[in-house]
């Protein structure tokens, strides 16, 4: 009847930028944030479809230009 609103969690976009982490091998694909300045990459979650890629991008409130591919 009444839905629980979604919490968006957020992530500094100053020092931050989304990045989507793609294996050449496997064709694995993990979604996080990379750190601009040391270049460290933090995971969040495995990406196995475009469902998965939505939600990262919904939960976090990213547009679709903005996540790099790095292989």
């Amino acid at each position: 009847m009444f839905r629980r609103k979604r919490k968006t969690d957020f992530f500094d976009r100053e020092s931050e930028r989304p990045v989507i982490r793609a294996s050449i091998c496997t064709g694995e694909k993990v979604a996080g944030f990379k750190n601009i300045r040391t270049g460290r990459f933090t995971e969040v979650m495995l990406i196995r479809g475009q469902k998965d890629l939505d939600a990262f991008r919904k939960q976090y409130g990213i547009a679709e230009e903005e996540i790099l591919t790095e292989y």
